[in-house]
């Protein structure tokens, strides 16, 4: 394995501000007087009108002029990862300008994974400290780099783990959503050169970049192949699931599975990531959708989402729950989902399914990679097993697709939002999600939507 690769079974991903400086607001800043600026700009934060989209942000802090100025590094909070399983540390960091390739975006909203709750709790690589977790987010283009043509600064953006840089086979190919020129690594640097762009701003020691992204700080720096451009008029808490969770999930069902009309699926896992599966899948016309899941509580969101029966392990009277299902459905789900990130119950995923064309389609991370058994004469009897990043879906084409799905009322997200909070509560988010009581958590950075909502 090369070093920074996923391993094998790490397939899901998915399966946490105040707003601080701009090099290129419309007035000068330099790295030592952000602190005062950070305090300008939050004030200037509560004349915006935080409705339905992002143009309120265009209007307040990206003025037209700002193009024309050069990017320098900015002085912002971050909140940084430094001990396996200890609370993230506020501190100040210096972001660098963007490279030739890069963008940097004012972070507006992101969310926790259980990815990053898998990471988080790491001793070995590809855990690595200081670093700076977080990988769904939504937030304006700030300044870019030389070569960067696709975005502009002022424009909304998604930025995403994967990359699709346009232009090698895989990209240009339907079969594949795995950028071969900038392959999926757990990188500590950005992925042309390796290096980062977060730095401790008292003593300049490095701090690590995390899937590309690093959307636990007001400002991160990533590669253009990893920036997806939305709508404006997609709220920013809906376009922050659409990063990784929801997308993975959708995707899978929509994309890997190409699950048929009148199919019976079955999800292991009623987190994000599942729900979401029910949601592609029930998009797609499936006509039976059954959710495995130990916790109860799941179920009720689960119908609101598309589930139409239930099955916990805990109350089957020690008859396997792939038995069960074959009971349920005469013979096996045409289209298994596992969404848990355990060996058991990727296999038993697969024994749920059809002799003849059921396939079983993996997306949960499993963090210790352990070895699935699956049976070879299954197999050879025409079952089939998949595994996916982000669903199989290309960001760049595939987001935009999925946003205009929710505008159009297609696709349900707001479900998914069970709790939300300012970006100084990010600890709180990471118990609440450690404790299941959390679907995903919306970390506002200027943590005042977060007051909206629970006033």
């Amino acid at each position: 394995m090369m070093p920074g690769h996923l391993p094998l079974l790490c397939l899901g991903w998915c399966t946490v501000l105040e707003l601080a400086t701009s090099a290129s607001l419309h007035y000068t800043i330099d790295a030592e007087r952000a602190p005062t600026d950070a305090q300008h700009i939050a004030r200037s934060s509560s004349n915006i009108n935080r409705g339905s989209d992002f143009s309120d942000f265009q209007r307040v802090f990206f003025p037209a002029a700002m193009e024309q100025n050069t990017p320098r590094p900015i002085r912002c909070k971050a909140a940084v990862s430094k001990a396996p399983g200890q609370s993230l540390e506020m501190e100040e960091v210096e972001v660098a300008p963007p490279r030739a390739h890069e963008v940097r975006i004012k972070v507006i909203c992101t969310s926790l994974c259980h990815t990053d709750l898998t990471v988080w709790r790491m001793k070995d690589f590809p855990a690595t400290y200081p670093s700076i977790l977080g990988h769904e987010a939504v937030g304006v283009v700030e300044s870019v780099g030389d070569h960067v043509s696709e975005v502009s600064v002022g424009d909304t953006v998604v930025p995403v783990f994967l990359a699709q840089c346009g232009d090698c086979g895989d990209c240009l190919s339907r079969r594949s959503n795995i950028c071969s020129n900038l392959p999926p690594r757990m990188t500590t640097g950005m992925p042309r050169d390796g290096t980062t762009r977060f730095s401790l701003a008292a003593t300049g020691e490095p701090v690590h970049n995390f899937l590309s992204v690093s959307s636990f700080a007001e400002y991160t720096v990533v590669d253009v192949a990893h920036v997806v451009k939305v709508g404006k008029h997609v709220p920013p808490a809906m376009a922050c699931l659409l990063s990784c969770g929801v997308s993975t999930g959708v995707g899978a069902a929509w994309k890997v599975a190409a699950v048929e009309a009148g199919s019976t699926v079955a999800v292991f896992g009623l987190g994000t990531v599942g729900l979401a599966v029910a949601q592609g899948a029930k998009m797609c016309g499936a006509k039976r959708i059954i959710g495995v899941d130990l916790n109860p509580d799941k179920f009720e969101i689960g119908k609101r989402l598309g589930v139409t029966d239930f099955v916990n392990p805990n109350d089957t009277a020690e008859k396997p729950v792939s038995e069960v299902i074959k009971e349920m459905t005469g013979g096996g789900a045409d289209y298994c989902f596992e969404c848990i990130g355990s060996a058991p119950a990727m296999a038993e995923a697969f024994r749920s399914s059809r002799t003849g064309w059921g396939k079983t389609v993996i997306l949960g991370t499993d963090g210790k990679a352990e070895p699935v058994s699956i049976s070879s004469t299954e197999i050879k009897r025409g079952r089939s097993v998949h595994g996916a990043l982000l669903g199989g879906i290309k960001p760049k084409d595939d987001i935009p697709v999925l946003a205009q799905k929710y505008l159009d009322k297609e696709l349900q997200l707001d479900e998914f939002v069970t709790h939300e909070t300012g970006f100084d509560e990010i600890n709180g988010a990471f118990e609440l999600l450690e404790q299941g009581k959390c679907l995903r958590c919306i970390i506002w950075m200027d943590g005042a939507k977060a007051k909206e909502s629970s006033a």
